[in-house]
This record gives structure tokens, C-alpha cells and sequence, in this order.
């Protein structure tokens, strides 16, 4: 009896809540029921009791994220403790997505009624362009090639090299930082994690290959927070590489005589998020005002040997919202997209003809090291070559087979398996409005 007694007297006191502790509390139950405008207004409750609240700091952020409301997800954010867990990364998306808000009402303002282009009489675009490259990963250890990556694209040079402009997917940060990714768990069995940090020098490696733009808009550009995004960004401006995917970035250029801009989506914040459809057609619009060639890329579409078809309304892939990728491709064609370039399935999809543009909604899976599965369609990949008139307009296309040999080399594939399952999908998922694809593997609109 006295034990009892004793430890009894020794259980400290539960602390009481502060009232605005209540307030968040009744907050978050609303979070939870999705009644946001309840949410905020406990919120602001809890802030007007205690304005260093740090959870109802943090929370209320979120909501604001939710709605899209980039300046006060920013204002609040930016009254955090800046060491607060995981604010620097999450600030940095919402500032981008703040400075892209307000670039795209800019551009809408500035945007001409209509627009004349300059180009040359006869003047044409021919671009070549792949799917997802990622040529070998310093995390974990072990996903590195052994030559140190110079021979990554040795067998297909020659077809990247011969164009006016090539272009490419960038799956994951060129970086050297040896911080660890927020992505994973310290105690997490080695390779359950998806996380790419390819060492900054292989960024020479695809100058060397050829290639003039990439995106780096995709779900793993942001593997190892911002530092890293930051250092890929600076290693391709020094390559002089042209590069989309940050939110409001847009890689342009002038050859041939033409203005040309490419810009790169995914499905999420972190980049230009084509589940905005109104900031993307925005953006579209903007840049089809001021250049005489406009290129879509986007990341989107559920992922694997099963992701083949393109259906119809949005795509669902362990939970996330992958995109309505019809709707898109449609939407920008119409706001004034010229190429349409997808990737980010990992196999390779149909494509389709939609008011004289060609829409591509994957290119597969092209050079990717060590970290991936490269088992039956998922090792075969293309070089889509595509020719451009001068007002955008499709004028010619060719499908060139590659195949990655093993663990992810791309080499030129003489049974031309790209060309026939690209003619099979786009015949059975797009009836009417598939492309044609030839034995040699050259294509038209229908």
C-alpha cells in the first residue's frame, strides 16, 4: 500500500492546455474534416493568444498550401524558428510558387492580343528528344557505373548529336552534397529508398551526348532538398544546358531564326504543376505570344509495366494525383503549345495528333543506371525525332529504337520495339486521332 501511495506521489501533474492549445486542437480536428475555413479561423484564434505558436504557425501554413494561397503560406511560414523541421525546404517551394503567381498575372497583362511571327520564310525546327535519364546515383553506395559514366551514351551519340535541338528528362539532382535525403529513413533497409544524387561531373556527360535543354521538373528533382536542386541548376547554366522545371522557369532560345521556349511540368508544387490548369495555360499562353515555337514537357501518368495506356481523367499512383494528362495535353495545345513531350512512366506510351501538334505522353524509360527496372517494356526506349514548320505546325516524325543493355546503358535497338508498341498503343487508346507509325519508324497525324 505505501508502494502505491509513493508511486502515485511521484506520477508528475499532467499539464494543463493553454487556451491556445485549445485552439489548435479544435483546429487540427477540423484539418482532419477538411473544413478549412473552421481550421483557420481556430487557428487565428490560437495565434491571437500565443503569436509564436509554432504548431499553429506550421498547421495553418498548410491549410494556406491547400487552397494555393502562396503569400500567406510565405507570411506565416516566415514567422517559424527558421531551424523548424523541414520549413527551409517546404518555405522554398511556396516562394517559387508565390514568384511564379505572380509572374503568371504579370505575363497575362503583358501578353499580346495576337502575334505575328518573324521568323524566315521556310525556316523549320528538327529536335530530338528521349524520356528519363538518370546515369548513376552516388546514394546508396554501389549504384554507380564502374567507367564513371563517360561511356553512358557512347552507342547512341551519333542520334542525339544530329538535331537542331535535344532534349531530356533529368530524374533527380547533379549534386555532391553528402547531406542525407529528407526522402528516406535513417533506418530504412539499403535500396528501399528512391532517391537520386547523381556526382555534379556527370552533368558533362550530357553536354558531351548532345543535349541542349532538359526538365528537371519531376518527383525526384527534389531528392536532396534545395541545396542540391540549387546545384544542379548552377552545374547546368555552366554546361550551358537550358533547363524547366522550378516553378515559373522557362528554358528559351533562339536557332534557326526561330524563338523557341520549352517548359517543364510534374504533379506537384515543387515545380510547375500541371494539376494547375490555369497557371499552366497561363504560362502557355504567355510564352505562345512571344516565340514563334512553344514545348511542353511534363512528368505525370502512374508508373511501371502496367502504366502502358494513357486513360481517361486522372491517373492515381500509390495515392498521389498523377494528372489528367488528356486534359492537359489538350488544355496547352490549345493556349498555344506546339510539341507536347511526356515521360515519367517508365514505359513508353501512345501519341496523338491534336490540331496539328503531336502530343508524345511518354518516351519511356532512355538512360537510367543501376536504380531501375529495366525488365520487359520497361528497357526499351525511344528517340522521338520531330520536325516543326515555322508556325509550330507538325511537319515530319521518326520513332528511333534504343534498348538499355545492362544496368541501363542505351544502345540502338534493331528490332525496332519502340516503333511497334508506340503503333499499338496509339491505335487502341486514341481511336481516330492516333498517330500512324511506319515500318521504318517514321510517323504522321492522322
Amino acid at each position: 500500500m505505501l508502494i502505491l501511495a509513493y508511486a502515485l506521489a511521484a506520477e508528475p501533474a499532467l499539464a494543463t492546455p493553454t487556451p491556445a492549445d485549445v485552439a489548435y486542437a479544435d483546429a487540427m480536428m477540423a484539418v482532419e474534416a477538411k473544413q478549412y475555413d473552421h481550421a483557420l479561423a481556430a487557428f487565428g484564434r490560437c495565434l491571437a493568444l500565443d503569436a509564436a505558436h509554432a504548431g499553429c504557425l506550421w498547421e495553418s501554413g498548410w491549410v494556406y498550401w491547400v487552397r494555393r494561397d502562396w503569400a500567406s503560406v510565405v507570411s506565416t511560414w516566415e514567422k517559424l524558428d527558421p531551424a523548424y523541421p523541414k520549413l527551409a525546404t517546404n518555405l522554398a517551394v511556396a516562394r517559387d510558387q508565390l514568384a511564379l503567381q505572380r509572374l503568371a498575372a504579370e505575363m497575362r497583362a503583358k501578353a499580346a492580343t495576337t502575334y505575328q511571327s518573324t521568323a524566315p520564310q521556310g525556316a523549320s525546327l528538327r529536335l530530338r528528344g528521349v524520356g528519363d535519364m538518370m546515369i548513376g546515383s552516388a546514394f546508396p553506395e554501389g549504384a554507380l557505373p564502374p567507367d564513371g559514366g563517360k561511356d553512358t551514351f557512347t552507342a547512341v551519340r551519333s542520334l542525339l548529336v544530329d538535331a537542331d535541338l535535344t532534349f531530356g528528362n533529368l530524374e533527380g539532382p547533379l549534386c555532391d552534397d553528402p547531406a542525407p535525403s529528407d526522402k528516406c529513413r535513417p533506418d530504412g533497409a539499403p535500396g528501399s529508398c528512391y532517391a537520386f544524387r547523381t556526382p555534379a561531373a556527370y552533368g558533362a556527360f550530357y553536354k558531351d551526348a548532345g543535349f541542349d535543354v532538359v526538365s528537371t521538373a519531376n518527383n525526384h528533382a527534389f531528392d536532396f532538398g534545395e541545396t542540391c536542386r540549387v546545384q544542379t541548376e548552377a552545374t547546368l547554366d555552366t554546361l550551358g544546358i537550358r533547363w524547366s522545371g522550378r516553378p515559373g522557369t522557362v528554358a528559351r532560345w533562339t536557332t534557326g531564326g526561330l524563338r523557341v521556349a520549352m517548359v517543364g511540368f510534374h504533379t506537384a508544387d515543387s515545380g510547375n504543376n500541371l494539376n494547375d490548369l490555369d497557371t499552366a495555360t497561363t504560362i502557355v499562353r504567355g510564352l505562345a505570344a512571344e516565340s514563334d515555337i512553344v514545348i511542353v514537357s511534363f512528368h505525370g501518368g502512374a508508373e511501371g509495366s502496367k502504366a502502358l495506356h494513357v486513360p481517361p481523367g486522372p491517373e492515381q499512383f500509390y495515392g498521389e494525383n498523377r494528372g489528367d494528362l488528356r486534359l492537359f495535353t489538350h488544355a496547352v495545345i490549345d493556349a498555344g503549345a506546339d510539341l507536347v513531350l511526356g515521360h515519367g512512366p517508365h514505359v513508353l506510351r501512345g501519341m496523338e495528333g491534336y490540331k496539328g501538334r503531336l502530343i508524345a505522353y511518354s518516351l519511356g524509360n532512355f538512360a537510367t543506371y543501376g536504380r531501375f527496372n529495366l525488365s520487359g517494356n520497361q528497357g526499351i526506349g525511344a528517340i522521338l525525332e520531330v520536325t516543326l514548320a515555322r508556325d509550330g505546325a507538325f511537319a515530319a516524325g521518326k520513332i528511333l529504337g534504343t534498348v538499355q543493355e545492362g544496368e541501363g546503358r542505351p544502345v540502338p535497338d534493331a528490332q525496332a520495339r519502340a516503333a511497334d508498341l508506340v503503333r499499338v498503343l496509339s491505335a487502341e487508346d486514341f481511336p481516330g486521332s492516333g498517330v500512324q507509325v511506319a515500318q521504318d519508324g517514321s510517323i504522321r497525324l492522322p
